[in-house]
C-alpha cells in the first residue's frame, strides 16, 4: 500500500515557476514507477511525466517538453515535477501516481493515487 500527498501548488502568472512534490508513505516508494498525471476544468485526466524506479529513465509529454521536468529522492520518498515557462494552458489539478511499471501514459496503469494539487497559472 501506498499512500501520496502531492504538495506545491498555487496561483503564477504566465512564464512562473512551480515545484511540485509528492510525497510517500511506505518502504517500497524505490520500487515503483511515478507518474504526474493533470485534469483541466471540462476535460479528461492526462499524462503529463513519469520516472522509473531509480529515476534513471523518464518521459515527458510533448506539450511540456523543454519546461517542465519530473525527478525523485528516493532517500526522501518524494517525486517532484519542476515546473518552468508556466502557461495558461498549463491550470489543472496535477495529480501523482504510483504504478509496478514505468512510463505508462494510460491512467489505469497506475495502482495509487493522491489527492491532487491545483495549479493556476493566470494571462
Amino acid at each position: 500500500q501506498v499512500q501520496l500527498v502531492e504538495s506545491g501548488g498555487g496561483l503564477v502568472q504566465a512564464g512562473g515557476s512551480l515545484r511540485l512534490s509528492c510525497a510517500a508513505s511506505g518502504r517500497t516508494f524505490a520500487s515503483y514507477g511515478m507518474g504526474w498525471f493533470r485534469q483541466a476544468p471540462g476535460k479528461e485526466r492526462e499524462f503529463v511525466a513519469a520516472i522509473s524506479w531509480g529515476g534513471g529513465s523518464t518521459a515527458l509529454t510533448d506539450s511540456v517538453k523543454g519546461r517542465f521536468t519530473i525527478s525523485r529522492d528516493n532517500a526522501k520518498n518524494t517525486v517532484y515535477l519542476q515546473m518552468n515557462n508556466l502557461k495558461p494552458e498549463d491550470t489543472a489539478v496535477y495529480y501523482c501516481a504510483a504504478a509496478r511499471s514505468y512510463g505508462s501514459r494510460r491512467d489505469h496503469d497506475y495502482s495509487y493515487w493522491g489527492q491532487g494539487t491545483q495549479v493556476t497559472v493566470s494571462s
